[in-house]
Formats: C-alpha cells, structure tokens, sequence
C-alpha cells in the first residue's frame, strides 16, 4: 500500500442529543484507527465532521467542505464509518459516491469493503436502500407508537416539562414517567395568570412585575421575554391536560436572512409547523390553574389582541420590518414618542430603534449603543432613492455592465465559455494519461507528482475561472430581465410617482428595498438587485448610484448633506 496517500475522514450525527453524547467523536476514534492500520498519517485539519446535521440533507458544512477539497484535486482517499453516514438517501450516496470517484477518491467504508466491480456497486446501492427504507419504517413505527401511548395518558411521549414542573423519566418515577409540581414556580405561574385573568394586566407590565420581584426564569435569568409568557398562558398543561402533536414536520420553509448568530445553513432538512388544536391529544398531569381562571385569560388575551394598535391600523411605519442594525445585526422597530418625552408638544413623528439598545430585553445591560433615527427622515431618505430608481431604471443596468467592465480590465483577458471549458477537458484528459502512465510504470513518481500538482493546480483554476463566467452569463441574463420589467413598471408609473399615498408608497419600497442598513456614522438602503461589488480601488466622483447610503451626519435625515456612500 502506498504511504503516501492524502487521506481524509468524514463523520456525522443527526441530532443535538448524539452531538452533546460524544457519538461523533467515537466515529472519528474509529476512522483514526483505521487510518493509522493502514499505515497512513492523518493531517488535523483532515477531519470533517457534522455535528448534529440532517442526513438527509447534502447542505452541511463539513460535507461542502470535503466535496470542495476533493473536486480542488487534494485527496487521494477519504475514509468514512458507514454509506448511511454520508447520507441517508439512496439518492445522495449514488451521487457523493460518484463525484468522489470522478475527482479520483477512494472510498473507504469501516464497516464494509468496496471495489470497483459492478457487484459491489449493487451492494451498495443496495445498502443505501435498505437504510432509506429502515429509516422510513423506524421513524412510522415510532409516530404510530407515540400517538398510542399518548392516547393511553402515558407522559413517557412528552418528554421535558413547562416551567412549573419538573419531568421524572421513568427511572426515576418506578418505572413510569411523570410530572412533578414544582412548587416554587408553580407560585410564579398562578400568580402569572392571576394578573392577567383578574387584575386584566398585559404580557408586557407581567414581564416588568416579575422582574421587579427578582423571579429567575427556568434558565435562571431574571429578564423574562414576552413570547415566553405568552405561551405560558396559553400553555393547556396548567389547567391538566398536557398536549401531545402540536406539531409536525414538514418541508423547511425559505428563509430570507440566517437567523441572527446561527448558521446560514440549516441543521435540519425539514421543518415545523404547527397542528389545529382539535388534532392534539390531552395526556393528563397535574393540575396547577382552575379551568374558569384558564379560560379568563383566553378571553383577555383575546381582549388584548382586538385592542392591539398593530391589528387595528396595520403598519404604522413605512420601513416597518425592513431595518436593521448593522452593528449589532438585530432588527429596528418604530418606538412613539410617549407623551412625558414629548412635553406637551405635538409630535408628527417617532424614532426607528434598535431591539439591541432594550436593556429590557437582556436583563439591564444593553446589547447595542447605536442611536435611534427620527422616522420622518429616514422614511424620506429612502422614499427619496425610491423615486430616483423608478425614475431612472436603466442607471442599475449602466453600472453594472461599467462595474462588469471594469472588473474584466483588472483581470486577465478570459476565452469564452467555450472556449474555457475546451481547455479543462483537455487538461482532465492529460491528467487521466499521466496518471495511466504512472500506473504502467512508464514514469517514475519523482517526475510524476510535481506534473500531477501542477495539472491538479491548472484543473482547479480553470474551474474556477468557469464557475465566474458561468454566473456571469447568468446574472446578465437575470439583470436584463428584471430591468425590463422594472422599466415597464417605472414607465407607466412615472408621471404618478410624486403624487402616490402613504400605503402605495410601503408597497413600492417593500418590492424594490430588500433592507435598510443603519450604522454608527452611515445609513444604506439595500436593493433587491443586488450588483456585482465593485473593483478595488479609489472611485471617482459620481459612482456609487445604485446602493445608496446615508451618511447620518451629512443627510437631511439629522443635520447637513454629505455625498452617498456605496456599500
């Protein structure tokens, strides 16, 4: 065998709980061991592994990774504990297997041999059914299974308990899950409905009084968020009746920006959504609210949500659910001005704020120091880029083609697609004789792995080179449609565009504006066409027109002018 393999190893876990139980690190003890038995060494950054990432998915970090490092020619063999560990469908294994094998890796399987003879492609792909299929068939037993014993009252199926309880599995309850009371919350979770059902108090002043008393939430914090008391409240385990199936599973829906702090790229292949009441069922466990005091509270929640401002008159801000902070990545929302502020005056405006400057929100210490915007202004700044692109259309198509232009003259002078792509076959074809002939033992290995690294290194900029001129047709193509669209829009609203109400004009950001930026020192609105970045270096004077910023210290939107800065 040859010593001097470039190998890798892959490992991966499903879930969180086999993430936090060291499942993954015994998969990769394994591999090591393996690797070390074939008398290979293992470099530490070789290692891929997903933690608690969905087989059923092929978007995970570590796979990307492994699928990039190999296509880039730097792996000879990559080791892996089992097919079901690479992926779970049938599906995904045929297609990882095969791109492996056309970038020239070896595959190794800890608990199976495989070759290059059609029986043992069958095997596997065999192997891959028979696992897709088993985890079909566990997953049905085990929903099958759960609504049973769910419907028996059993609360083996409920697993962790609502603040107020504490769950005690079946070893510690004789045999027999349970809910215990625990007495200290469960003060805490009547006087919570007590407030709301007879003193008619809102979540918000609920939040203020429990955190004037000092009550730790069940994580031992003492700033308690709305959402979490809200579903207290609503919350049918107090009055006895736990419920089982609220939700399920289902395709995971789009979402239009990573979740602030979490990864771009989704643990899960699928996800939640909730079921109709009338579909759950009640598993009995003690009780802690009366059914009448139960059923106050939903009337005033009910109440409260007919009186709410936001149900009653709609939006009421016009970048509402478009700003956000750039420092801190939270969300602004539009705070009024209470009448104490406003000493008496009459105030036509309010702030845009940021959910980050709420010490409330974070048990008195504040997350974001980044100012708050008058409302009037910042509404007028963007209502004001709005206009000017719905008056001028084309300018997005200009600078772009001059951005594209001006990116291909820093760059070196590139063949057509065609032409490229003649050229990497070419080389794949070159490397896949030289590697013939160093198999045949025609060339020695002195000769033959500084040609195989140059080819390899000339392979891998030549794909990339065509992966960019690949999006660079297709964003052409993209671009040219969508300005022809917006210019037919912009034509036949162009002579109304001045004179459009309040509720035409959100309409028209909300379609054109994908976010608003606030800065420290700059303000930038983001459209939804979003143009190539620009070269590097200085710019001239009049670029920059397509994402506009702000400078706070230089629009009307606080004190004087300043020139735009492009982001």
């Amino acid at each position: 065998m040859r010593q001097d393999l470039r190998v890798a190893v892959y490992a991966r876990v499903s879930s969180e709980q086999q993430a936090g139980e060291s499942t993954i690190a015994s998969q990769l003890a394994a591999l090591e061991t393996r690797v070390a038995a074939d008398g290979l060494a293992l470099p530490p950054e070789h290692g891929f592994a997903d933690d608690g990432y969905s087989g059923a998915t092929l978007v995970r970090p570590a796979l990307e990774r492994l699928r990039d490092f190999a296509a880039s020619g730097g792996l000879d063999r990559v080791y892996v504990h089992s097919p079901d560990r690479l992926a779970r469908r049938y599906a995904y294994q045929v297609l990882l297997v095969d791109e492996l094998r056309r970038a020239g890796v070896e595959i190794v399987f800890l608990n199976r041999q495989i070759g290059a003879s059609p029986e043992d492609d069958l095997l596997l792909q065999v192997q891959g059914m028979v696992a897709e299929y088993e985890r079909a068939k566990i997953l049905e037993r085990s929903r099958r299974g759960k609504r049973h014993a769910a419907r028996r009252g059993s609360v083996n199926v409920l697993g962790g308990a609502p603040y107020g309880y504490r769950y005690a599995g079946k070893h510690d309850g004789g045999g027999v899950a349970r809910y215990e009371v625990v007495e200290e919350q469960a003060r805490v979770v009547r006087q919570v409905f007590d407030w709301v059902g007879r003193d008619r108090a809102s979540i918000g002043e609920v939040c203020r009084r429990l955190r004037q008393q000092g009550r730790p939430t069940s994580h031992g914090k003492l700033a308690w968020d709305r959402t979490t008391v809200w579903a207290m409240l609503r919350n049918p385990t107090y009055v006895g009746e736990a419920a089982f199936g609220k939700t399920r599973a289902g395709p995971r829906p789009a979402r239009p920006r990573p979740v602030r702090g979490g990864s771009e790229q989704p643990r899960r292949a699928h996800g939640l959504y909730d079921v109709p009441p009338a579909e759950w069922i009640s598993v009995p466990v003690p009780r802690l609210v009366e059914p009448a005091l139960f059923d106050a509270v939903r009337e005033q929640l009910a109440e409260n949500r007919r009186r709410s401002r936001q149900s009653a008159r709609g939006a009421r801000y016009l970048l509402q659910g478009l700003v956000v902070c750039a420092t801190c990545g939270y969300a602004y929302y539009g705070k009024a001005i209470s009448l104490r502020s406003a000493k008496g005056r009459r105030r036509d405006y309010a702030y845009y704020r940021c959910c980050g400057s709420d010490a409330y929100r974070f048990g008195g210490q504040r997350a974001c120091t980044n100012a708050q915007v008058r409302t009037d202004r910042l509404d007028e700044a963007v209502w004001h880029e709005v206009e000017r692109l719905l008056r001028d259309p084309a300018r997005i198509a200009t600078e772009h083609e001059r951005r594209l232009a001006d990116a291909q003259r820093h760059g070196v002078d590139a063949p057509d697609l065609a032409g490229a792509e003649a050229q990497l076959a070419k080389l794949r074809r070159g490397l896949g004789r030289l590697i013939d002939s160093y198999a045949e033992g025609l060339i020695e290995r002195a000769e033959f792995e500084p040609r195989v690294a140059g080819l390899r290194q000339r392979i891998g900029g030549w794909e990339t080179q065509i992966r960019a001129m690949r999006d660079e047709v297709a964003l052409r193509t993209t671009l040219s449609l969508v300005i022809g669209q917006l210019e037919d829009f912009a034509r036949r609203v162009h002579d109304r565009v001045a004179e459009v109400d309040w509720r035409a004009r959100r309409d028209l950001i909300r379609m054109l504006v994908k976010r608003v930026e606030i800065d420290r020192d700059d303000v930038n609105v983001v459209f939804r066409i979003d143009p190539a970045p620009p070269p590097p270096g200085p710019r001239s004077a009049g670029e920059g027109n397509i994402l506009q910023g702000c400078g706070r210290r230089g629009f009307p939107l606080t004190r004087q002018c300043v020139p735009p800065r492009t982001r």
